[in-house]
């Protein structure tokens, strides 16, 4: 499905829903299913990665001992079930889409296999899809580079206290996106984990999870797409996000410090957080995006279409994600006239240098749900509209975000030959 983005008269006030969190919901989910009594969820996310996470465990709950999971796209279940799947007696192989076989999961398998895990792979070697030969582990030592992918350390921290003998877990080079890792090791503690973190060594001791009931909050990366939206409209519109929270988890709360100089207004007020349009705009704009990565486009995008020369670093990790993210974001904003540049795998750059833009963009998502949302608040930015190419990938994290676009654009469906 392809989409045609363009401008319509707004009302005064908008009030977009948010999902749940994903990566909150991804994290109860395993701890859920690692627990001795049922953990009940409220506000879940609803999305192709936590449905995957959760028909896996669906199965994994029969009395069943050898299943095939296709988790498709979803990223996260790849790592977080690679770990569970490993502890848990029984054979089974774990599969995904074309473009998950080539995301690396390497250096979690290794650390499993140097835990006693028994993994192969049945194609490509440090790739998808697994064959795991799952039983309970003693645990003890291991090391793992965090510089690469947190997941891979959230999944073995997870799944540590059923190791009989814990687990004492080495972090190798600089830490990416800790506060993911964090969000990880406060929900182990909520459901009764013990861990301490010293350094570059977590220790977490062995012990049951109980169960019980979560509150999963709002996700403060789907709520990035409407500071972008807020810092384009016009002045004068005013948003209001329910279900943030100002002492949120969540990494991607920084979006508050990152888009106020861009000229978004935030204040918390009656349970939610409400957005303005100031029409700040900074000479020039640098982050370090290492701990905040899957904001890293929102950003891009909005700095182009401000007009505000920028320099986003600590973006290893986005070559890895659903698609080579800096490639994608270089291509698809050349064809709006904004010449960006890469500085090797850590930075995206862009000086002001433009170029004619295409006369009628459409915008590849490269099966990237944030692709799609990251370009979307271009519309208050041009006269005429542009094209959002399989724009249906919005549902791998927020599946409601054309809805809820439409509320304040013209969204609408077209035919290849815009």
């Amino acid at each position: 499905m392809d989409l045609l983005l363009s401008q319509k008269p707004l009302p005064k006030a908008t009030s977009p829903r948010l999902p749940g969190s994903k990566s909150i919901t991804n994290r109860l989910l395993m701890l859920g299913a690692l627990a001795q009594q049922p953990l009940e969820l409220q506000g879940a996310a609803s999305c192709d990665d936590s449905d995957a996470m959760a028909k896996a465990l669906e199965t994994l709950a029969t009395p069943a001992t050898e299943a095939t999971f296709d988790i498709g796209h979803a990223g996260t279940a790849m790592r977080f079930l690679t770990a569970l799947l490993a502890t848990r007696p029984g054979t089974w192989t774990l599969t995904g889409s074309e473009r998950m076989k080539q995301r690396p999961i390497g250096l979690l398998v290794n650390a499993l296999r140097s835990l006693g895990a028994q993994i192969d792979y049945l194609g490509q070697e440090g790739f998808p899809p697994l064959r795991l030969r799952g039983a309970p582990l003693d645990g003890g030592h291991a090391s793992l580079a965090a510089n690469v992918s947190s997941q891979f350390v959230s999944a073995l921290l997870m799944v540590a206290p059923t190791f009989r003998d814990g687990l004492t877990l080495t972090l190798e080079g600089p830490i990416a996106s800790r506060p993911y890792l964090e969000m990880t090791l406060e929900a182990m503690a909520e459901r009764g984990a013990r861990w301490t973190w010293e350094g570059p060594t977590l220790q977490v001791w062995p012990g049951p999870y109980h169960g019980g009931t979560a509150q999963v909050e709002a996700d403060w990366s789907a709520a990035s797409y409407w500071f972008a939206t807020a810092a384009l409209a016009p002045l004068g519109h005013t948003f209001f996000l329910a279900g943030l929270r100002r002492d949120s988890q969540q990494g991607d709360a920084a979006m508050l410090e990152l888009a106020r100089p861009l000229g978004v207004n935030a204040r918390f007020d009656n349970g939610g957080l409400w957005l303005e349009n100031s029409a700040a705009r900074p000479e020039h704009f640098q982050a370090d995006m290492t701990h905040t990565p899957d904001i890293a486009q929102t950003l891009a995008v909005l700095l182009c279409a401000k007009g505000v020369p920028f320099r986003l670093t600590g973006l290893e990790s986005l070559r890895i994600k659903e698609t080579d993210r800096i490639h994608a974001l270089a291509t698809e904003l050349a064809k709006f006239g904004f010449l960006t540049r890469a500085e090797g795998d850590h930075a995206l750059v862009w000086d002001g240098q433009t170029t004619e833009p295409a006369p009628r963009p459409r915008v590849k998502t490269y099966h990237d749900h944030r692709m799609a949302m990251a370009f979307a608040p271009l519309v208050f930015t041009r006269e005429k509209p542009f094209a959002i190419e399989q724009a249906e990938v919005v549902s791998k994290s927020y599946p409601e975000f054309w809805l809820q676009f439409a509320k304040v654009a013209r969204v609408q469906e077209v035919g290849p030959s815009f």
